[in-house]
C-alpha cells in the first residue's frame, strides 16, 4: 500500500519524507488556506519535496472552468494531478483531461455507484471519504472493500485513495482490502509510529545497559 500524506504544511511533509514513507501528497482548498501562502506557490514547493503524485483540486463547477484550471495546475509541476469533483459535469472533465494525459483524482466520492462511474470515465484515481461515511453511521470499511471489488473485477485503471482517514484503523482496514493508497493526516500518521510497549521495552533496554555500564566500572 501506498502512503500519500493529507496535507499542504511544508514541515509536515518534509518531516515524513525524510522517513522514506511518503509517495505522494494531497491537497485541496482548505488545507492550503491554512498555509497563508499563495496556493500555486506552494504547490510548487510541495512538488520539490515529493517526487511522487501532488493532488491539486480546482474551484470551477463547470466542465469547461474545470478544464481550464486543471491545465493551468498542469503547468506546475510533472507529477501534478487534478482533484476533480464527482459530479456530471466533473466526470466530462475527467474525460477530457485524461485523454489529454492530465492525470485526475476524482473527489468527494461517497460510494460504490460514484466509484464506477469515476473508474469508467478512467480517472487515474478516485478517493473515497471513508471518515464522512463513518459520521453518517455507514460501514465505511465495507465500503472500500467492495470498490476494491469492482475495480479488479474489470481491470479499471483507476487507483483508489482511502481519504478522510480518521485513525490508524482506517489505514490498517484499507491495507487488508487492498486499497492502493491511504491518504493520512499528519496527525495520524504519527500515532502510527506509537505503541505503549515499544517505549516499555526501550526505556528497559536501556536501563540494562546502565546498569552494565554501572557495573562495569566498579
Amino acid at each position: 500500500m501506498k502512503f500519500f500524506i493529507d496535507t499542504a504544511n511544508l514541515d509536515q511533509i518534509r518531516e515524513m519524507q525524510a522517513l522514506g514513507i511518503i509517495d505522494g501528497v494531497t491537497t485541496n482548498p482548505t488545507l492550503l488556506s491554512r498555509e497563508g501562502r499563495e496556493p500555486k506557490e506552494q504547490l510548487k514547493k510541495i512538488c520539490k519535496i515529493v517526487e511522487g503524485p501532488i493532488s491539486a483540486e480546482v474551484i470551477g463547477l463547470k466542465t469547461e472552468k474545470m478544464v481550464e484550471e486543471a491545465r493551468e495546475l498542469s503547468t506546475l509541476a510533472p507529477n501534478i494531478v487534478i482533484k476533480i469533483p464527482m459530479t456530471k459535469e466533473g466526470i466530462k472533465a475527467v474525460k477530457i483531461l485524461e485523454n489529454e494525459g492530465i492525470k485526475t483524482n476524482v473527489t468527494l466520492v461517497f460510494s460504490q455507484n460514484q466509484v464506477l462511474i469515476a473508474a469508467k470515465a478512467g480517472a487515474s484515481y478516485i478517493s473515497p471519504f471513508i471518515g464522512r461515511l463513518m459520521d453518517n453511521g455507514q460501514n465505511e470499511i465495507d465500503m472500500i472493500r467492495e470498490s476494491m471489488v469492482i475495480i479488479k473485477a474489470y481491470n479499471f485503471k483507476s487507483e483508489i485513495i482511502v481519504a478522510s482517514v480518521r485513525n490508524s484503523r482506517h489505514v490498517i482496514e484499507s491495507a487488508k482490502s487492498g486499497a492502493h493508497i491511504a491518504t493520512i493526516p499528519f496527525a495520524v500518521l504519527e500515532k502510527m509510529f506509537k505503541h505503549p510497549n515499544t517505549d516499555k521495552g526501550l526505556n528497559a533496554f536501556l536501563s540494562d545497559w546502565e546498569k552494565l555500564q554501572t557495573k562495569l566500572r566498579k
